[in-house]
């Protein structure tokens, strides 16, 4: 019976967790209030923290998170990089009761590596593979209680100063917990950043998700938000979204920071 109320709880939210995975003065392209992910890389020797807070809802299940990632520049085209964070649930039980739930999320790692740089043809190009560690409550269904991986390829392309194209390509091999079914998925995302001002930047993107089961549907939803530079590494953003598609939430927001410190090395000073 624990079993079976887990995985209800779980289908009711599913969506909302599947949807979990700098030294200019100027904005610079990638990287949060984005889903879709950018080829460039922590620079060399350099420390970057994303901190935030967001917001996902539908009429089923209202879920909160605040996650921590921190990453480091290892060598040119490679960056190590860690997530962690708290979650907060809200959901719609069976009869109309509520259940409220909160705990600490599941622990991510992942290394990127650009392999590519941009030619006159070919856009940038990059690797991220991440190992999402079970740290969550499965019994409280603020994880799946398995260990998931995920391999993404990544790809973009700058148009003269002001504008870059992103594009994602992913595979997430899900892991199953005993006696319980999970399904791959297949996801895919497009995303475009526009410099407005020297210090604002706007940014939009459509990312879905497709469960490797026959017949599943593909969830579709869209962002679309600003960065701002306060100042020297430091970049503040906000986005808001909703579902094209699918079972998306039908409300998502983002608000949070970006911080790069550290010492770059002569290398990234002639790269920059």
């Amino acid at each position: 019976m624990k079993k079976i109320e887990r995985m209800e709880r779980a289908a009711r939210c599913g969506a909302m967790g599947s949807l979990a995975l700098l030294s200019a003065t100027s904005v610079v392209m990638g990287g949060r209030p984005l889903n879709v992910n950018d080829t460039e890389p922590v620079a060399t020797g350099m420390w970057q923290v994303e901190a935030s807070v967001g917001y996902r809802h539908d009429i089923k299940c209202s879920h909160g998170e605040y996650p921590l990632t921190l990453a480091y520049g290892v060598c040119p085209g490679l960056d190590l990089g860690v997530g962690l964070g708290g979650q907060f649930e809200e959901r719609t039980e069976s009869y109309g009761t509520t259940c409220h739930e909160a705990g600490f999320g599941d622990i991510t790692l992942y290394p990127r590596w650009k392999f590519f740089d941009q030619s006159r043809f070919l856009p940038s190009q990059a690797a991220s593979f991440t190992v999402k560690l079970p740290t969550a409550d499965d019994d409280r269904s603020l994880g799946s209680g398995a260990t998931d991986y995920d391999l993404t390829w990544i790809a973009s392309r700058k148009v003269g100063e002001n504008f870059q194209i992103d594009a994602n390509v992913g595979y997430s091999w899900i892991g199953k917990a005993q006696d319980e079914e999970a399904a791959d998925i297949f996801h895919y995302g497009l995303a475009v950043e526009y410099q407005v001002l020297e210090h604002l930047q706007w940014v939009g993107e459509v990312f879905a998700q497709q469960e490797m089961t026959c017949g599943a549907e593909t969830m579709v939803q869209f962002n679309t938000g600003v960065r701002w530079a306060a100042r020297d590494g430091l970049t503040f953003d906000i986005a808001a979204g909703s579902r094209l598609s699918g079972e998306a939430p039908d409300f998502s927001c983002t608000l949070g920071l970006t911080w790069v410190f550290g010492v770059r090395n002569a290398t990234n000073n002639k790269n920059k």
